[in-house]
């Protein structure tokens, strides 16, 4: 259904966005959703903003709206405080910790902000508690001004209201960057008018044009509705130009400029004061405009300017009717004048000092420290509340006002918080800027480091390793020790994404070792010696992490790096609890920019030991959020956790897909880890499938040096299945070889996922039957309680040896076990194997079916583990940042597919097994 106009007038033109627009109002009662309209200035954006809201009215909706200036793009949550006041009140309705994130954000608290995230989910939380009065319409115009933190808050709501009876609408100007049009929301394009209906508006506008200034005003309007009732009004004195010869939206200020220049003098002072003003209170322009004339001045002479239908005026605000009439009265005035108007609004401003400070420096130049210090004092509590960018503002305009010593620490503070936002096209130029500015040992190494943070680059050559590490030292030397582990941590991570040239790796790891004990008490020095040399420190690194388990009182940074370091030196099973710990605490804190990350680790560590309920989830998880936050290298890691899923659970083309897709992403980074990654799923669907030849092929992958997934440490995970491949491929004497270089690589430390697949390797390799008889025994008498599907792979390998030492019957046993250990994991490649041998041997075996949690989606596994454990839908909402009301549509989904009715029945139906049937 359309939806109509109503008293607001013909809207000639948009049929297609007023039909648009309707089917999401209509569409209210099923499911909410976002709208991102774009275009020129004046094609009509506000309008259709202003009928939507018109029509939501009508329907009974509430309808929340925020509009972006320029002047307020630096005050932090400007728009958001703009959005949610109407509504403030609901916050009542709110957990504690979300009342809490909203007062920090709009400085009501004296306590730190919380991450956005936390403040980004109490807002979704909030309109979700107004949404349930009546539907929602939340409109954004002229979003792209916008400050940055409202927009990063809007786009994280926009993502996630398809489940709530919450319409978002938002209108920015084409061409301008802003989180929202960069979210990947439903966009629609507004243009010019078709030529019948731009004649008809033009007519409606001025109806006494000569035929030459009609056709003159219809070419150069080009179908804009704003230019098409403001240009004719002007014509008279507006110079004819060549088509295309001047932009439209400086012709439109040109046509606004005329129209104020016929008000009086005090009028136009008063616009000038507010087109200065980042607020609206009449009471403030009045005071400023009457300090810059020196004289008292009323309300009553704003009342020219709403009558030529230039401002909207009541007895309190004041507001433009056009953003291009606010910059058309800016650009008019000299720029002495416009100094003394901000002079003006910095006075009365005196008690708001984050609206002070920026009148006090806007239009001056030279150095200025005092306001440079203020600057960074409003940067400080822009950062408290949350609103990194507007803090970067903050401190690169202070940068401008510094004398030079001040200003590289401030610019290197304004990279740093650049970075943190993921801005790098920010952080480059103001590292070049202080190159120039002769900074110091300590500020010459964080600007390397910041600089090596953002580009992420792996580390394969000794000379760039020499130079990073020298510079992390000197900075220890120089006495800042935390910008030398932070810097030596960098160049293990960047090692460890490609393995490095010998020389290279040497650097690192004397480095390390130089670094201290992996006893010493920071966790930063045991995960830096993990990463720099996992086969030489595994053994005090498993000691630390296997008595760091025992701690009752970790916190989660502490889990974020005793995690990696667990899962470098291959200990899987204590990685995951550490990793799904920070994982915990992460999520608690709203520190979502860190959780791609620790998901991709937590996935791949739980994948390989087959803890589906833990790997789909978290592979999903760190796909959504990194797509969310644009960083296509944890998208690739999430693919290549799906990759070794699907491997290992027989579904060969799935694995393959994921593989490709991470390989697109990572093999041009060089990023070999992930390409390394990718190629675990193809060799377990090989394997499973029975394509020995294909397994080792890809395996080998991992040891040439020649190839995009070389990584020699990672290949020797895998030794126990290129064994596999090997001995189904005549190739027994070159796997031989490789098992001795893991060996004489790595040593045999027991419990890590290369001890386990020499096990495996040795047994399947052996010289004759004696010694295998022996290996299978070791192997299996091996203590792999936390290895279920390695040790199941052992127990079909030995069940397939035996048949073939034409022992039939004791081969049952270990086939039978192999076959219900697979059952279990729903590894159906391997369980068909399992039974192919036992019918082989004479024994029937009972067919599969698929366990009822496997016809889950991974985020509908993920909501409904959790609600086995008893959370509501509320706490499940507030751990995955969707709303409650997404959760309970999850949960009407998962119970007809478990073939339950309510949620006591979840932790049952989640842990049945898989059923078995005669065949």
């Amino acid at each position: 259904m359309s939806i109509t106009v109503n008293n607001l007038g013909p809207l000639l033109g948009r049929d297609a966005e007023t039909e648009l627009l309707g089917s999401l109002l209509d569409g209210i009662r099923g499911s909410g959703g976002p709208l991102v309209l774009y275009g020129e200035p004046g094609i009509g954006k506000s309008r259709l903003l202003a009928v939507a809201a018109a029509v939501a009215r009508e329907r009974g909706f509430t309808v929340l709206s925020t509009t972006g200036v320029q002047s307020e793009a630096h005050l932090a949550f400007a728009g958001l405080h703009q959005l949610l006041r109407p509504v403030r009140f609901r916050a009542a309705d709110l957990p504690a910790t979300q009342r809490a994130a909203l007062d920090a954000a709009f400085g009501l608290a004296q306590e730190p902000a919380p991450e956005r995230f936390r403040i980004a989910m109490a807002v979704l939380d909030l309109l979700c508690e107004v949404a349930t009065d009546a539907p929602l319409l939340v409109l954004a115009e002229d979003a792209q001004w916008l400050d940055r933190p409202t927009t990063e808050v809007l786009a994280f709501v926009a993502r996630r209201i398809q489940s709530d009876p919450i319409v978002l609408v938002a209108a920015a100007r084409e061409g301008y960057p802003s989180p929202l049009v960069d979210a990947g929301l439903p966009q629609h394009r507004l243009s010019g008018l078709a030529p019948a209906d731009a004649m008809t508006l033009l007519d409606a506008s001025a109806q006494e044009l000569s035929p030459v200034i009609r056709d003159r005003l219809l070419s150069e309007a080009a179908g804009n509705p704003l230019a098409l009732i403001e240009l004719p009004i002007t014509a008279a004195r507006l110079e004819p130009i060549a088509p295309g010869s001047l932009p439209l939206t400086q012709r439109l200020e040109q046509a606004f400029a005329a129209r104020v220049s016929d008000l009086p003098e005090a009028t136009r002072l008063l616009l000038l004061v507010t087109a200065h003003s980042d607020d609206e209170r009449v009471s403030d322009i009045l005071e400023a405009a009457g300090a810059v004339a020196g004289t008292t001045l009323g309300l009553e002479l704003l009342e020219p300017a709403a009558e030529a239908a230039i401002v909207d005026l009541d007895l309190h605000t004041v507001r433009f009717r056009h953003p291009l009439i606010r910059s058309a009265v800016r650009q008019s005035a000299s720029l002495s004048r416009r100094r003394q108007v901000h002079e003006a609004l910095a006075e009365v401003l005196r008690a708001e000092p984050d609206r002070r400070v920026w009148h006090r420096a806007a239009l001056i130049s030279g150095t200025h420290e005092e306001i440079a210090k203020e600057l960074e004092e409003a940067a400080g509590r822009a950062r408290r509340r949350g609103a990194l960018a507007v803090a970067v503002t903050a401190l690169r305009r202070a940068a401008q006002l510094s004398p030079s010593k001040q200003r590289v620490r401030r610019l290197l503070a304004a990279a740093q918080l650049a970075f943190e936002l993921g801005q790098r096209d920010v952080v480059t130029p103001i590292l070049r800027e202080v190159e120039h500015l002769d900074p110091d040992p300590i500020e010459r190494a964080r600007a390397t480091w910041i600089e090596e943070v953002v580009h992420t680059r792996p580390l394969g050559d000794a000379p760039r390793a020499a130079g990073l590490i020298a510079a992390a030292e000197h900075a220890g030397k120089a006495g800042d020790h935390d910008l030398q582990l932070d810097m030596a941590w960098l160049v293990a991570v960047r090692a460890w994404m490609v393995d490095p040239v010998p020389s290279a790796r040497r650097v690192l790891v004397e480095a390390a070792n130089r670094l201290g004990d992996p006893e010493s008490a920071d966790l930063r020095i045991l995960a830096i010696q993990a990463y720099a040399d996992p086969f030489g420190t595994a053994p005090a690194v498993v000691e630390r992490v296997r008595a760091a388990a025992a701690d009752l009182h970790r916190d989660t940074d502490a889990a974020r790096l005793l995690g990696p370091a667990a899962a470098a030196v291959g200990d899987f099973d204590l990685a995951a609890r550490f990793l799904g710990e920070a994982v915990d605490g992460l999520r608690t804190q709203g520190r979502l920019g860190h959780l791609p990350r620790m998901l991709t680790l937590q996935g791949s560590m739980a994948a390989q030991v087959a803890d589906w309920a833990v790997a789909i989830p978290a592979a999903e998880e760190a796909r959504r959020l990194a797509t969310e936050l644009g960083e296509p290298q944890w998208i690739a890691a999430a693919d290549t956790v799906d990759s070794i899923i699907a491997g290992i659970r027989g579904d060969p083309d799935a694995a393959e897909r994921a593989a490709a897709r991470a390989e697109r992403i990572a093999v041009p980074t060089g990023a070999n880890i992930t390409v390394a990654f990718a190629q675990f799923g193809r060799i377990f669907a090989a394997l499973g499938a029975g394509r020995h030849s294909d397994a080792y092929e890809v395996a080998e992958r991992l040891f040439d040096p020649a190839s995009p997934a070389h990584h020699p440490i990672v290949a020797c995970w895998l030794i126990g299945d290129l064994a596999e491949a090997a001995l189904h491929t005549g190739r027994i004497n070159e796997a031989r070889a490789r098992v001795k270089q893991v060996e004489s690589a790595t040593g045999d430390i027991p419990g890590t996922c290369i001890a386990v697949g020499l096990l495996h390797a040795r047994a399947l390799l052996a010289q004759d039957p004696q010694e295998a008889a022996g290996r299978f025994e070791e192997a299996l008498g091996a203590d792999l309680t936390h290895w279920p599907l390695q040790r199941a792979r052992l127990l079909l390998a030995h069940g397939q040896w035996l048949r073939r030492q034409r022992r039939i019957a004791e081969s049952r046993t270990p086939l039978r076990d192999a076959r219900d250990a697979f059952d279990t994991m729903s590894c159906a490649a391997w369980s068909n194997q399992a039974r192919r041998e036992l019918r082989a041997s004479g024994e029937a075996s009972r067919r599969r079916d698929l366990a009822a949690r496997d016809q889950l989606t991974a985020q509908e596994l993920q909501i409904a583990q959790l609600a086995a454990q008893g959370l509501s839908n509320r706490d499940i909402g507030q751990q995955l940042y969707l709303s409650h009301r997404t959760i309970g549509t999850h949960l009407y989904r998962v119970f007809p597919k478990l073939g339950i009715t309510s949620r006591g029945e979840l932790r049952s139906a989640l842990s049945a097994r898989t059923a078995l049937r005669e065949p």
